[in-house]
């Protein structure tokens, strides 16, 4: 497959997730599907979600006309299904936080269950880690994992869909570099990039539409999925790969479980402490914030195609593991100039007083 049909892929599920979207608006207000503000949500006026909807409809499109029937494809299909039922629900009521893990858990179940894609083993910085039998739970719990990370991050218009958007075009170039562009991970990367940036131009802020849970939690799935495809197919040349492109979410979810642990508070508490909120606190606007992360997140992605191929271009993965490494002190050095981790506590104090 040349570059000729990735870029038809992705034409062809962003105009058809781009038309379609208006759609899915008028179907979320008529079932009343609707984001209704509050004192921890940034947005001013009810906005229509079910946007994952119109992802997942660009998804199904593309799969029937460029996708490859098979039991892999047969998995990821019936998981995801499940994963898009559960959010649809949640969209219009929400679904108790007990009953959507275990929708969650059960969709990513069928993964390597049925479709036995399994993380077996990880590699990186020259260490070797077999799982064993232990693959299984452990792809269950990477899955899940993932899935949370996407959907605790969706707080502002275009952020979480950017972020996807970033990580599916970053898979797509390393796969280019690689030469290994006849994957399932591949033709699923650029399917979704497509309907990713189909449902973006009408997120990006100011918002017309949220894609909800049955958006975020699809995109959580699929990312994880094409991450685990990747290993098989050598496209992800380490685990370190998909970890750093989404060090954001997975920097922000383990901050927010920090936080709530040290404050006392339980872990599917929603709150208004997460890494967008604290740059919004620093009297940014929702649109810089998110180009901000946008810049962070394209920088992993930058060190992360340069590890991929630094043995190719350099003979040596060195000059992506020091970008990374800086990366990592310079989100450091700004974390610890916000109040990310003991915000609430502070505030508990001072009410104290």
């Amino acid at each position: 497959m040349d570059i000729k049909k990735f870029l038809i892929i992705v034409l062809t599920t962003f105009v058809f997730t781009a038309l379609f979207i208006p759609i899915v608006k008028k179907i979320a207000e008529f079932i009343g599907a609707m984001d209704i503000p509050n004192a921890r949500k940034v947005h001013k006026k009810p906005i229509p979600r079910l946007g994952g909807l119109g992802i997942y409809a660009g998804f199904l499109l593309g799969y029937m006309l460029f996708g490859i029937h098979s039991v892999q494809m047969n998995a990821v299909l019936i998981g995801s299904f499940i994963i898009l039922i559960i959010g649809i629900f949640d969209d219009i009521k929400p679904v108790p936080a007990k009953y959507k893990l275990l929708g969650q858990i059960i969709g990513a179940s069928i993964i390597p269950l049925y479709g036995g894609i399994l993380l077996k083993d990880i590699s990186a910085f020259g260490l070797y880690l077999d799982f064993g039998i232990f693959s299984y739970p452990i792809t269950i719990i990477f899955i899940v994992a993932i899935i949370n990370c996407i959907n605790l991050i969706d707080g502002l218009d275009g952020l979480s869909s950017g972020i996807a958007s970033i990580y599916f075009l970053t898979i797509g170039i390393i796969a280019i570099l690689l030469n290994n562009s006849s994957g399932l991970d591949v033709i699923l990367t650029f399917i979704m990039l497509g309907s990713t940036l189909g449902f973006l131009l009408h997120n990006f802020n100011p918002a017309k539409i949220f894609m909800g849970d049955s958006g975020s939690m699809f995109l959580g799935y699929i990312i994880s999925v094409i991450a685990l495809l990747g290993f098989k197919n050598v496209t992800l040349t380490s685990f370190i790969v998909p970890i750093f492109l989404l060090a954001i979410p997975i920097m922000d979810t383990l901050f927010a479980i920090l936080r709530r642990i040290i404050n006392h508070k339980p872990l599917g508490e929603p709150d208004k402490n997460h890494l967008h909120h604290q740059l919004l606190n620093l009297k940014l606007s929702q649109k810089k914030t998110v180009l901000i992360i946008y810049l962070v997140d394209i920088l992993f992605a930058i060190a992360s195609i340069i590890y991929v191929i630094g043995n190719r271009a350099f003979g040596t993965n060195l000059y992506g593991i020091i970008i990374y490494a800086i990366l990592f002190v310079l989100i450091l050095l700004l974390i610890t100039k916000t109040n990310i981790i003991w915000n609430h506590q502070k505030k508990n104090k001072n009410d104290h007083n």
